[in-house]
């Protein structure tokens, strides 16, 4: 297998651990720099090239695009998936999980731990949005940054409110989080691969520092994590369509708060912790997958007219609840597939037919949406928390 690494960093720790895996596997591994590639779009023909010569055929992407490059880096990923090469992390997945409030707002929607955040764009409204998070002190973060640049610990209003002015001056768009006091200095990241945590290690700050990477000389330390950080990390990796994600996590009161969900995550420091080898986890989660394309699934299966993919909460009360898949008779009477149950964060794929439907399942299904609609519940409505805000 021909496995190409997008990196301007060729001679980086992980590029290196990438080969040897890969060799050791019999494949062969190349390192090429995002920048020097040039996509070109035609009908039926995506095609690259690398410092203007043709662009051998290759089976598999592993990219490792920096955030000074998201915008071109993701093309060239893009392109790569148009032309059916297999890539460990999508393009969309990227760019999602590079900005730091649309991964947030995300995140949100799901039952997820995630520190309180604001964006705001008015000097006006600054005060009324750390009084929304609980006051001073307060994180302030870069919507596109790494390694701790662009993070900020601001420890009262006047310098969280100049902080604020000074980067917006500068076109820096800036997100708001609440400051969690019992994580202070420290953090866990876990190594997510194909959607198992492989690893994870917990961060400490160096001296004063708050900010726990490696980069800033935090130490770090191995850790088997409980069975709700480990749910939180891989939840959250496959929220952001990520097959490879370091995802880091504060320990809160109430449990895991996922800070940021990392699509190129560096090996030195969790191997070096862990002493597992994830790159060779990688290299192996490629050989699974490669001679499986990516599909979108609803797209795929609503080409038909009135049919469609729905995915719904088995609630007490439905008439599925308590029923096998074959006793409720929704393939043979109501052209309705059940395609997979997931129960308290295992999915189970294909269920057979005397397989239990339990209420607090969530169900994956196709068929006609005229059929969905019978059995699928009502939207819960959200019910807006109010906020204590001071003027």
């Amino acid at each position: 297998m021909k496995i190409v690494v997008l990196s301007r960093n060729p001679k980086g720790y992980s590029v290196r651990r990438f080969r040897e895996a890969a060799e050791a596997r019999g494949h062969t591994l190349t390192v090429r720099s995002p920048l020097k590639f040039s996509m070109y779009v035609a009908q039926g023909d995506p095609d690259l090239t690398y410092n203007g010569k043709e662009f051998a055929d290759c089976d598999a992407v592993i990219p490792r695009i920096g955030a000074s490059i998201t915008q071109f880096g993701t093309a060239v990923v893009r392109q790569f998936e148009q032309m059916g090469v297999f890539c460990l992390n999508t393009s969309t997945a990227i760019s999602v999980s590079r900005d730091k409030l649309r991964s947030m707002q995300i995140l949100s929607r799901h039952d997820i731990g995630i520190p309180d955040s604001a964006f705001v764009r008015g000097k006006e409204d600054v005060l009324p949005a750390i009084d929304a998070l609980g006051g001073v002190p307060v994180i302030i973060k870069l919507l596109e940054g790494s390694q701790g640049v662009g993070v900020i610990l601001a420890d009262s209003v006047n310098i969280a409110e100049a902080i604020i002015e000074t980067l917006q001056s500068a076109r820096q768009n800036v997100l708001l989080q609440k400051f969690v006091a019992e994580s202070k200095g420290k953090d866990i990241r876990a190594f997510v691969v194909g959607g198992k945590v492989v690893a994870a290690m917990r961060r400490k700050a160096a001296g004063t520092e708050f900010r726990s990477n490696v980069h800033r000389g935090g130490s770090t330390e191995a850790v088997t994590l409980d069975a709700e950080y480990e749910r939180t990390a891989v939840q959250a990796a496959q929220i952001m369509g990520l097959r490879v994600a370091g995802v880091d996590m504060l320990e809160g009161i109430d449990g895991p708060q996922v800070m940021e969900v990392n699509s190129s995550p560096g090996l030195e420091g969790i191997e070096g912790a862990s002493g597992v080898d994830i790159a060779g986890a990688m290299i192996a989660h490629i050989e699974d997958q490669v001679l499986f394309p990516d599909l979108d699934l609803r797209q795929k299966m609503t080409s038909k007219s009135g049919y469609g993919v729905v995915e719904f909460t088995l609630g007490p009360d439905s008439p599925l609840a308590n029923q096998t898949v074959e006793g409720s008779n929704m393939r043979d009477q109501h052209e309705v597939l059940v395609m997979s149950i997931t129960r308290g964060g295992n999915v189970i794929p294909t269920p057979r037919g005397d397989q239990a439907m339990l209420p607090g399942d969530v169900l994956l299904c196709y068929g006609k949406l005229l059929t969905l609609r019978t059995i699928t519940p009502e939207p819960v409505k959200r019910v807006k928390k109010k906020k204590k805000i001071e003027l």
